[in-house]
């Protein structure tokens, strides 16, 4: 996630450096084809074109809404997840009744295993979230991207962040499993039903636990329905499609126009009369260029957990989270993990 105040023009520019150049070479050599090659016949009518260019910018800011409504959802869930990992810690914290010297020191070592366990699947759930899936993009390019910004997940593997939360038996038990995430869910049930079983929580404590559980795992269910369903390729791809047919045909409407334009001012700018059809160049790519990148915009938000600039930074909000219920539990400031460092105004 860009964190920037806006995202600079010049960036703009930059992302889109290459279709520019493909675009200015395209238009020049059609330009040149009708002008000095003078094969007039590559022309069709301006209103045609002009249709074609109102559907497509139809389908696509139909893309764009539905790949930012994906995004605004996957934010949503990990809220979620926010405000829940909290209420479970606090709860948990808060549902210890006895409170007696004796027991006290079970009571912490209880609480440290839960809050840890916790963090384990925060790890494990954006390590998920983090998985290559044979329709996302951001891995075409990923030794590149290494240089603009920092994906985490791509540093360290998921058993060396495991690893310290875990005793050696659920690290074992978790790693045998496919879903890693509700392999530690079932753990921190089963641990939640034992401390009841010895009279260590209330029976209510334990229902209001049960459903912050519940409630956890459908957000689990609800970012893995996201990562796991891609954007609708029929949607996505029309629009591909019907934007570069706009492309190969908007010169062919408007070298002509410009060419007229030029004609008819032979007399009052005689000079500029014989370039203007030239003047179409900019113009064009301009035009093509905005369609492209209103096109790519769409694209870019289609997998809101890739891995890529623009993503729902996951990796800082449970980073976050780990943060504050380690600060809930009064962990040692120093065994607290820092916030990771955005990198090029690049959030993850």
């Amino acid at each position: 996630m860009y964190v920037q105040r806006r995202f600079p023009f010049k960036s703009v520019l930059k992302w889109t450096k290459r279709e520019i150049i493909f675009f200015t070479i395209f238009v020049s050599l059609f330009t040149t084809l009708y002008e000095l090659l003078d094969i007039k016949w590559l022309q069709v009518p301006l209103a045609p074109v002009a249709l074609i260019g109102t559907a497509v910018a139809f389908m696509v800011g139909f893309q764009n809404n539905a790949a930012y409504d994906r995004i605004w959802e996957a934010r949503k869930i990990w809220g979620g997840i926010v405000n829940a990992s909290r209420t479970l810690i606090i709860t948990v914290k808060d549902s210890f009744y006895l409170h007696r010297s004796d027991v006290t020191v079970d009571e912490t070592e209880a609480l440290k295993i839960i809050t840890n366990r916790h963090i384990a699947w925060l790890t494990a759930l954006r390590y998920a979230m983090r998985t290559k899936k044979e329709w996302e993009t951001s891995y075409q390019n990923e030794e590149k991207s290494q240089f603009y910004y920092n994906v985490p997940e791509r540093n360290t593997t998921l058993e060396e962040e495991l690893e310290p939360y875990l005793s050696k038996e659920e690290f074992e038990y978790v790693m045998s499993k496919d879903n890693k995430p509700n392999a530690l869910m079932s753990l921190q049930s089963k641990h939640l039903r034992q401390l009841k079983n010895e009279d260590k929580l209330w029976e209510f404590s334990l229902l209001n636990l049960q459903q912050l559980l519940q409630e956890l795992t459908a957000l689990q269910g609800k970012s893995e329905r996201i990562k796991n369903f891609p954007y609708p390729k029929q949607y996505g791809s029309i629009g591909y499609h019907f934007v570069h047919i706009f492309m190969w045909l908007l010169p062919m409407a408007i070298v002509p126009a410009f060419a007229k334009m030029g004609m008819e001012m032979s007399v009052s700018h005689p000079f500029i009369s014989d370039y203007f059809v030239w003047f179409n160049i900019p113009f064009t790519v301009i035009v093509i260029w905005v369609f492209n990148t209103m096109l790519r915009i769409g694209l870019a938000g289609e997998n809101p957990f890739e891995g890529s600039p623009n993503d729902v930074p996951i990796s800082n909000i449970a980073r976050g989270i780990t943060r504050d219920i380690l600060q809930i539990i009064e962990e040692d400031p120093e065994n607290i993990p820092e916030p990771f460092e955005n990198k090029n105004f690049i959030q993850m």
